[in-house]
Order: C-alpha cells, then structure tokens, then sequence
C-alpha cells in the first residue's frame, strides 16, 4: 500500500484521499453554523407585497368568514392562522383572547386545512378572539400567504400590506416587544 501511495503524483494522491476530507469538514462546518440559527427567523419574500387575494366562507356556525376586502379597511389588523389540530395553537390562544379582550388589535383567523366543524368546536371550547374567521380548507390562502405551517401571525398595515410575519406561537415578548410597536407605528392602537 505504501508502495503504491509513494507511486502516485500528488495530485492524485490528493484528488483521491484529501478532496473527502476537506468536502467534509465544508459541509461539517455549514451544518455547525445551522445550529446557530433561530428556526423562527425565516424571512418572507411577502413582507411589504399586498396581502394575496382571497375570499374564505366562515367555519362552520359562524355568520362571517375572510376576504382580502376585509384587509382593507384603513385598520391595522392581526391575521392568525390556526387549526384545531395544532397544539402551538394553544399556547397563544389565551394572549389573541387578550388581544380582543382589550381590544388594542383586530384579530382575524384562517383555520388552516381543518376541518370547518371542528374549528368551530375548538372556538367554542375554548373562545373565539377572532373578529372573522375564514375556513381554509384546501390550504390553498395558506400557500398564498407563504404559511409554512401553524400557527403563523400577519401584522397587516392600513394599506393591506403584509408588515410583520410571525411564524410560531406568539409570546408574551414578542407582543410586547415585536407586534404591539410595530402595529402602533404602522398607526394601529396597538
């Protein structure tokens, strides 16, 4: 084996045996700067783009779904995309219900590829902080929105345009420090 590595030109020898060890260290590298990143910080090509055209009928026992013609009313509003299955979806329910409590945001809600039904079931267990509620069934609006999955929050300004995108369950930081401020600049009560 010696024999035959001694043999080889350096080019070879270094096409052969260094050219994986240096892609691996390459690849070692990027997947170690990956841990570094936040997951939440996903950036959206649909920041300051209109919001996408669409027209939801409303879950099932409710009188008003969700329309793009709705996002444009001269009024800052919170579109929150849920669904009855998803358990991050809980978390931040108790702070939307806050949200209308106080009435400092309106509050929109997309039942993301859920069953009409049972999102009127969950609403109704465990209250309903939605001024509208639009049933996208097929997911189709969600794709629009650039949704990759639920729950997902749209800070949408008085001109419908898409201000702030939050992917995840909202916290209590991220009202206070992130959305409230930003709706209040864009001319919300917030």
């Amino acid at each position: 084996m010696l024999g035959r590595i001694a043999t080889m030109s350096l080019g070879r020898f270094m096409l052969v045996y260094a050219s994986p060890a240096v892609i691996f260290a390459a690849v070692a590298m990027l997947l170690y700067q990956g841990l570094s990143l936040d997951p939440r910080v996903i950036p959206s090509v649909m920041i300051d783009k209109p919001v996408p055209t669409f027209d939801l009928p409303p879950v099932a026992n409710h009188t008003a779904g969700l329309s793009s013609a709705d996002l444009h009313k001269g009024q800052v509003v919170l579109v929150n995309v849920f669904a009855s299955w998803c358990v991050s979806c809980r978390v931040e329910h108790p702070l939307l219900l806050e949200l209308k409590r106080q009435g400092v945001l309106p509050v929109y809600g997309i039942a993301y590829k859920d069953n009409p039904k049972d999102s009127a079931a969950w609403l109704a267990q465990l209250g309903d902080p939605y001024s509208r509620t639009g049933a996208d069934v097929s997911g189709r609006v969600g794709i629009d929105f650039g949704v990759y999955g639920v729950p997902e929050s749209y800070l949408i300004g008085k001109d419908g345009r898409i201000a702030y995108k939050q992917i995840g369950p909202i916290t209590p930081d991220d009202l206070q420090n992130k959305i409230l401020p930003l709706a209040r600049k864009l001319g919300g009560q917030g």
